[in-house]
């Protein structure tokens, strides 16, 4: 018999199983306990779509692939898309000033709002506090408002000096797409992507969601029965640019399809020029945590490369509810998770992503866990108080502040509360600490709660001027004390 010609021989992408992917997703569900989600998957040009569990716990609502989720974060991608577009058309300029195109611009530093650039907002080097959150009302003021409440939030670092990921950075560039285009970001939104692109499930505001089959979200930590929200959504308007987004799994899909076939849309429409994709997936900056969303942050994008294949991605949160999108664009494959929430959910993501990108595009997704022989490091130069704006992280060694229940000796514990007027707003959470790896640059640590809890990666290195940092949660805050 003739030899099974490889994958890359012939170059055909295997098909997709949908029967088998579909049980996979229901056996995850049910062993993460996780109430519902959809998956979307590109793969040999097609977007394949499946739906699993009920939209709602108390309802016991099927959830169907026409089911509408809350995208949380993965909305940055798409107000970057709208940033970018109107910079390659002239409209504006990255790497001018905000306040030249936005004087109502500041922040409670008044140099950096002098120097701050789109630039800086779009890639998180900004250093403006990330998680200032306002509800502003559901006016079509909203943003301009918001920008105006912000001019006294506080940096997280010196603009430029470092990756730290910023919300706030992404509100501000929602208002300069109003003021350049001149009507509201949602309309700008509609305008320049979801109506050239067909995504007719795709919105922002509540009452179009109502037309749909919408997700409740759920809280619950990894091994708990997740509990229904409070609300349905209890974000403001305001929000919209960082976090506003609803959608199905697969307008998500044909979104980030976007930049697997270069800035067309299926039917040949250009929705992005090339030139837009290209800046949007360039290495604009290294990240001190290489892990967490990826090695590097582009414009909008998180960017990984995973057995020399280079991609893009972004996780997305809201009070409930998960996202994830990974897209592999030299492989065309994109996966698309929307789930309504529990605390299992990254577990669910990474088990899929990864045996998809194995089986779809022979790509090995690395993984993240302290080494069987964790290394020696000398632990008291880390131990301290580090702290940014409403937030206070403790970092100690086991014995001392900061012991948990069932600390083992030898390691650290972060201990994460709220500061200022966070302070009290939620209970103290604890990270056991084991170290990874201690580079002259960087010392990086795997954290996590409990063995149920996935590992998270804990990065303390210094800036250029010598200030002590650790990065935690994409974010970078200054040692303190």
């Amino acid at each position: 018999m003739p030899e099974k010609l490889s994958r890359e021989a012939t170059g055909e992408a295997p098909a997709f199983d949908t029967a088998r992917w579909q049980a996979r997703l229901d056996g995850l569900l049910a062993a993460h306990r996780i109430h519902g989600a959809t998956l979307a998957v590109l793969a040999g040009g097609e977007i394949h779509e499946l739906a699993s569990g009920i939209l709602h716990s108390e309802t016991g609502v099927a959830v169907t692939t026409d089911s509408v989720f809350q995208i949380g974060s993965v909305s940055k991608g798409y107000t970057a898309a709208m940033a970018v577009l109107l910079a390659e058309a002239g409209k504006l300029d990255l790497d001018a000033p905000v306040v030249d195109v936005l004087p109502e611009f500041a922040v409670a530093d008044t140099e950096a709002t002098r120097t701050i650039t789109p630039r800086q907002l779009l890639n998180h080097t900004s250093g403006i506090e990330g998680d200032f959150v306002s509800d502003t009302g559901r006016g079509d003021d909203c943003l301009a408002r918001y920008v105006e409440g912000a001019r006294t939030v506080g940096l997280t670092n010196p603009p430029g000096a470092t990756v730290s990921y910023s919300s706030t950075a992404y509100n501000v560039l929602g208002r300069i797409v109003e003021v350049v285009t001149g009507g509201t970001w949602d309309e700008a939104l509609k305008e320049l992507l979801t109506g050239p692109l067909g995504l007719e499930h795709t919105m922002t505001l509540p009452e179009e969601v109502l037309r749909f089959r919408a997700a409740m979200g759920h809280m619950g930590d990894p091994g708990e029965e997740p509990v229904p929200t409070p609300l349905w959504n209890m974000m403001p308007r305001s929000a919209g640019p960082y976090g506003g987004i609803c959608a199905t799994a697969a307008d998500v899909a044909r979104f980030a399809r976007l930049f697997v076939d270069g800035g067309a849309a299926p039917d040949g429409t250009r929705v992005l020029p090339e030139a837009v994709v290209g800046a949007m997936l360039n290495r604009e900056v290294e990240m001190p945590d290489q892990w967490f969303l990826g090695a590097h942050w582009g414009l909008g994008w998180g960017l990984f490369e995973w057995d020399g294949v280079r991609g893009v991605g972004h996780d997305g949160s809201t009070f409930g509810q998960l996202a994830y999108l990974r897209a592999m664009p030299e492989k065309g494959v994109a996966v698309v998770l929307l789930t309504n929430g529990g605390g299992a959910a990254p577990k669910v993501f990474e088990a899929l992503c990864r045996e998809l990108s194995a089986e779809l595009a022979d790509v090995t997704m690395p993984g993240f866990e302290p080494p069987a022989r964790p290394p020696v490091v000398e632990l008291g130069g880390f131990v301290g108080r580090y702290r940014r704006e409403g937030f206070l992280m403790t970092i100690a060694e086991s014995g001392g502040e900061g012991r948990g229940e069932g600390d083992a000796e030898g390691v650290l514990t972060l201990t994460y509360e709220g500061a200022d007027g966070l302070a009290g707003t939620f209970d103290p959470l604890v990270w056991q600490l084991t170290a990874v790896s201690d580079a002259p640059a960087k010392t990086v640590f795997a954290g996590r709660r409990n063995e149920k809890d996935a590992w998270i990666p804990v990065v303390f290195y210094a800036l250029a001027d010598g200030s002590r940092y650790v990065h935690f949660g994409v974010r970078a805050t200054a040692k303190s004390a």
